[in-house]
């Protein structure tokens, strides 16, 4: 029996691990959970697994859950230092998928207590790669991605007892779907919407990453996480765009070879391959059919229309505090443009002003990524101000 601790419970990698949870109640147990504020969603969640602690955002939600599921036998929580302590309680696995960079000291609190770690928020990585890698690699602990495509790259990889290794690789092939903006030109992503943004074609997500898929900063995210993940360099990933959806990624080998992972889009797949490695288990996704699939399509990124697999790049290169500058200015902008403050374009554009005007620093500790991180979103919301209304 592995103990669960689910951070980021009403969430879609939330609600895609409970329902791999509940297919196996003889192999999986619910013993912690967090969320924001969604109290509903989280009551429901206690009722139908009765996890020992449950922490909410703030007091408040905390207190309306607790009113409302007073009955049941669970300690409820709420704050940063709650979430945290349920990330190193008694549990087996950790599954790390609280949005943005908040999810970062629960994943951190989780590797250091010696969990399993599978990794769906890929901020961690972002904001704070090499201390983050440092961590897992000191408490000797298996960390596994979650993102379908660094999941994908991971199957693809070397195995032993240890995990997935490179070796002998030449390059590895990061997929993207290319959102639902793919085939838009630049004068037609001027006024897009919100609700257009969220419309992906393939996947069921949140508000925030459908926005940075539509934008390809979700795709510059992840190049990032790649990155540190698989110790390479953005030279040695190459992004596709393959609309279908179908090769989550793949790796090229030395002597030619290219190995693919495919499948239908899901998230219970990644997710249950890190709940279960080295196993595998049935989680209900329908088999692909291969005379089904019309045909499978790959082309390269159009970085002059979504510049912000650009700014990603060069942020790696630029190293120090610039990929947790980014991410802030980035999440800054993309609750933006849901407030319908700025343009879908100018979220990228945003990125780079605040990438152009930031001190980049080098990072020896989480007080310098915090402090980078507070001063971009300082940044990003007074250019909001002055130059984007």
């Amino acid at each position: 029996m592995q103990k669960i601790c689910l951070l980021g419970a009403t969430g879609s990698i939330g609600a895609s691990t409970l329902d791999v949870i509940s297919r196996y109640p003889e192999q999986f147990k619910l013993v912690s959970a967090a969320a924001n504020t969604n109290v509903e969603k989280m009551a429901q969640i206690c009722r139908n697994f009765r996890p020992q602690r449950v922490v909410m955002g703030d007091q408040d939600s905390r207190d309306r859950l607790a009113a409302l599921c007073c009955d049941l036998p669970i300690q409820f929580e709420y704050g940063q230092a709650a979430m945290e302590s349920i990330a190193a309680d008694d549990c087996d696995q950790v599954m790390a998928a609280i949005m943005g960079f908040a999810g970062l000291r629960p994943t951190l609190a989780g590797i250091r207590a010696g969990k399993r770690t599978l990794l769906a928020n890929k901020e961690s990585l972002v904001t704070a790669g090499r201390l983050f890698m440092e961590e897992v690699e000191r408490h000797n602990v298996v960390l596994m991605p979650i993102d379908s495509e660094h999941n994908a790259i991971y199957q693809c990889l070397p195995q032993t007892e240890h995990g997935a290794h490179k070796r002998d690789i030449a390059r590895i092939l990061l997929t993207a779907s290319g959102g639902p903006f793919r085939t838009f030109t630049s004068e037609q992503m001027t006024c897009v919407t919100p609700a257009q943004a969220c419309a992906h074609p393939n996947w069921s997500m949140g508000q925030k990453i459908s926005i940075d898929s539509a934008s390809l900063m979700n795709k510059g995210l992840e190049l990032i996480e790649a990155c540190w993940l698989f110790d390479v360099t953005p030279n040695e990933v190459q992004v596709v765009v393959h609309p279908e959806s179908i090769v989550h990624s793949m790796v090229s080998y030395q002597d030619g070879s290219v190995i693919a992972q495919m499948g239908n889009p899901d998230m219970k797949i990644p997710i249950a391959y890190g709940m279960t490695w080295p196993e595998r288990i049935d989680t209900g996704v329908a088999q692909l059919d291969f005379f089904d699939l019309a045909q499978l399509n790959f082309e390269a990124p159009d970085l002059d229309r979504f510049p912000n697999l650009r700014l990603a790049s060069e942020a790696w290169f630029a190293g120090g505090t610039a990929m947790a500058t980014l991410n802030a200015a980035n999440e800054v902008a993309v609750a933006a443009f849901l407030r319908e403050q700025i343009g879908f374009l100018d979220i990228a554009r945003l990125n780079e002003r605040v990438l152009e005007r930031s001190d980049i620093n080098t990072v020896n500790n989480l007080d310098a990524v915090f402090e980078a991180d507070g001063r971009a979103r300082e940044l990003a919301t007074k250019l909001i101000s002055a130059e984007f209304t």
